[in-house]
């Protein structure tokens, strides 16, 4: 499974990089601030909203410390989906929050 670092989202996000953000927290986690343009799915979701991914592109996936996202990106991959976790979470995110 490939991962990236909090700061390394952050860093493509101010280059002004499009990136599609799953963010797999419950939904009560999420109103609490997520990383600006990413779509709350969560965990438990992940399995019926898959058919609404497109294949082709690229996900990352957030989650509060890293591991359910690390569960989430195990199972897409697993369905064919190019994913990518991003290491630490929401506790290491140091960015914009919306």
């Amino acid at each position: 499974m490939k991962e990236i670092l909090p700061k390394d989202v952050e860093q493509k996000l101010n280059d002004g990089l499009v990136l599609n953000i799953i963010d797999v927290r419950e939904t009560e986690e999420v109103a609490e601030g997520k990383i600006p343009g990413a779509v709350n799915i969560p965990l438990g979701l992940i399995e019926f909203c898959k058919q609404d991914l497109d294949r082709s592109k690229e996900y990352v996936l957030v989650c509060r410390s890293g591991g359910r996202s690390g569960r989430a990106a195990e199972y897409l991959e697993g369905q064919g989906y190019r994913v990518v976790n991003m290491t630490g979470g929401m506790l290491a995110w140091e960015g914009k929050m919306e």
